[in-house]
């Protein structure tokens, strides 16, 4: 399957850190089956391929907000795949499980404290372009 999404994912890494992307920076499809596998889920290709783009970079899988290793991703009650957390634990971010096999599904926020899902109004690569934006161009604003 072509890729759709990683060219862009990788694009981030010169933007916000001011380096060329190398494979270092992602998680390799092989280890990336096993880690879904011992997790026990399925994701949706965006999500698969920002991990192979960035999952074993620091600086964007715990930036502010903290992504999840694959082998952490969980489902809940809701049937919501779990991606995302807040420093604070007072938001999770997810994907309803019945659109996992969307390339891109609408991303869902949950206040943890009331537990209900609120939608993002954005796919999941819409959601962390954003995110990103807001905390890498923040913290140019602050220097």
């Amino acid at each position: 399957m072509p890729e759709l999404f990683a060219e862009k994912f990788k694009s981030l890494v010169p933007k916000y850190l001011d380096e060329r992307w190398s494979p270092a920076e992602g998680i390799a499809p092989a280890e990336l089956d096993a880690l879904l596998e011992k997790a026990g889920v399925t994701i949706p290709l965006a999500l698969r391929e920002f991990y192979e783009s960035l999952g074993g970079c620091i600086e964007f899988m715990e930036a502010f907000h903290f992504v999840w290793d694959p082998d952490e991703l969980e489902v809940d009650d809701d049937g919501v795949l779990m991606f995302l957390e807040d420093e604070n634990e007072e938001f999770t971010w997810g994907m309803r499980t019945k659109d996992a096999s969307l390339p891109d599904p609408i991303v869902y926020r949950k206040n943890n404290a009331r537990g209900d899902w609120i939608s993002e109004d954005g796919t999941f690569t819409e959601f962390m372009f954003d995110m990103y934006e807001w905390i890498f161009e923040d913290d140019e604003d602050e220097d």
